[in-house]
């Protein structure tokens, strides 16, 4: 199916914003992740909360008499809301008087384990291993002692007054003493922080990836990557180290970095200047030469005060087969084939609209928006966001792309009666021009499902879910 083709359609909305509502920083997503079957999705915010939820069957929609089929194949699963839990808390470091937010940076879901839901959280400094699952409380009744708050039902108490003369509680007779009993059973989710794996990072914590392997992940900052053993939180080992002997010297830093899908030794990170380095394990411990190095070069008559700016990679994602590898920078996607690294095999234009205005997106700070980008589960589709809640979506074998609105209320189609809301595949008249352009309202976050034709789209506050038929 082609891109043009497509027609994406709002599934659920958690979190819409009412127009006029004041957004809270705390409440902003900062990061999302569909676990490895799509059973699972995880969104983590600013205030450092992780909220999941879980697939489940669609429930069927009541049908009214002016109601009209939408003539879609819609799919037959949602999405409810799960639990959610605080994993990290704002701190201060008073050595380095430096404050350290609580914002959750990355989510990557861990292989379950004995029904358990295992998940990486992290922020700027800290990485931690939660465990999620269901833990049976048990109601107790029947005490012997009576006026306690939560208990009821004591047989045998009566006032008493001790030799102060205040009034008291016991029992008539040690006959009377009798033990609790259960009263009842549920069941709740509980979440549990395994393992916290801390100290290792001087710098920004910007990516975390699980191995394949199911035992190890890595850890990236500016100018470090850790490789860590999912059992040992106090240890871990640096496989890259790229800070110079003089900081006066730095040049680039490590923005991104991934674990290939399938083989275990293999890792790649991007830096600033958007180069993409390719490392093998096995054939060096410490990461100094590479496999495989990308990246666009700069013309040196080209060259301006944003030139390196826009060129810096923000994300980067391994197809599927691991055998491309999707770069977003602030104005491209870039798809490059591991079997072909002298140039990439497609370039995708984003923000090229907004050349001519860097001047003014530097100076409101939009030019250091970090964008995500992911694949659709065939391959042959990509995406990433851009401003005025839009999204964007190529094809990859006709080239063609399209423009999305993610926004619940704008969205209302004439036939949709069932529904009442869906998706409408748009594109700006001028294209998205400076002067048009919010950059308050802008698609940072997106995830597409592992297997169905189904993207999570993270809006400010808001989280879409949309399909496509």
């Amino acid at each position: 199916m082609g891109t043009s083709s497509m027609e994406w359609h709002v599934m659920q909305c958690f979190g819409e914003r009412l127009p006029g509502e004041e957004v809270k920083d705390v409440d902003i997503i900062s990061a999302m992740e569909f676990d490895a079957g799509g059973n699972n999705f995880a969104a983590g915010d600013h205030g450092g909360r992780v909220v999941l939820f879980e697939k489940g069957e669609r429930k069927p929609k009541a049908v009214g008499p002016d109601s009209r089929p939408s003539g879609r194949a819609e799919p037959n699963f949602e999405y409810r809301y799960l639990t959610e839990f605080q994993s990290h808390v704002p701190e201060f470091d008073y050595l380095r008087s430096l404050e350290i937010l609580g914002k959750i940076n990355k989510v990557r879901w861990c292989e379950p384990n004995n029904r358990s839901r295992l998940l990486l959280s992290t922020n700027d400094k800290t990485v931690k291993l939660w465990r999620i699952c269901e833990r049976k409380v048990r109601h107790l009744s029947d005490f012997n002692v009576k006026n306690v708050k939560g208990v009821e039902g004591l047989i045998g108490s009566v006032p008493r007054k001790s030799a102060e003369g205040k009034e008291g509680r016991g029992l008539d007779h040690p006959s009377q003493l009798r033990l609790p009993r259960v009263v009842g059973t549920e069941s709740v989710l509980s979440s549990c922080c395994l393992r916290s794996y801390a100290n290792a990072h001087v710098y920004h914590i910007n990516s975390v990836s699980l191995n394949s392997d199911q035992a190890t992940f890595l850890s990236a900052d500016d100018l470090r990557v850790h490789l860590w053993n999912l059992e040992v939180s106090d240890t871990s080992f640096n496989m890259v180290d790229m800070k110079p002997n003089n900081m006066e010297d730095l040049e680039e830093v490590i923005t991104c970095a991934d674990f290939h899908p399938h083989h275990c030794n293999i890792f790649t990170f991007a830096s600033s200047k958007g180069i993409i380095r390719l490392a093998d394990m096995r054939k060096s411990a410490r990461c100094e030469s590479y496999e495989q190095v990308m990246g666009i070069k700069l013309n040196p008559e080209g060259k301006s005060f944003f030139s390196e700016m826009i060129s810096s990679i923000s994300d980067l994602k391994f197809s599927a087969d691991g055998r491309y590898i999707l770069v977003r920078d602030y104005m491209t996607l870039r798809l490059w084939d591991m079997h072909m690294t002298t140039a990439p095999v497609a370039t995708y234009n984003v923000h090229e609209q907004l050349r001519s205005g860097l001047c003014q997106l530097f100076e409101n700070d939009a030019i250091f928006d970090k964008f995500t980008c992911c694949f659709s589960p065939d391959g042959q589709h990509v995406a990433t966001g851009t401003y005025n809640n839009l999204f964007r979506v190529f094809g990859r074998g006709d080239g063609t792309n399209m423009w999305q609105e993610s926004s619940w209320e704008s969205q209302a189609q004439v036939g949709d009666a069932v529904e009442g809301k869906t998706g409408k595949s748009v594109c700006p008249a001028n294209g998205l021009a400076v002067d048009n352009l919010n950059s308050s309202s802008k698609i940072l976050h997106l995830s597409w499902h592992p297997s169905q034709p189904v993207m999570a789209v993270g809006a400010c506050t808001s989280l879409y879910l949309f399909y496509t038929s």
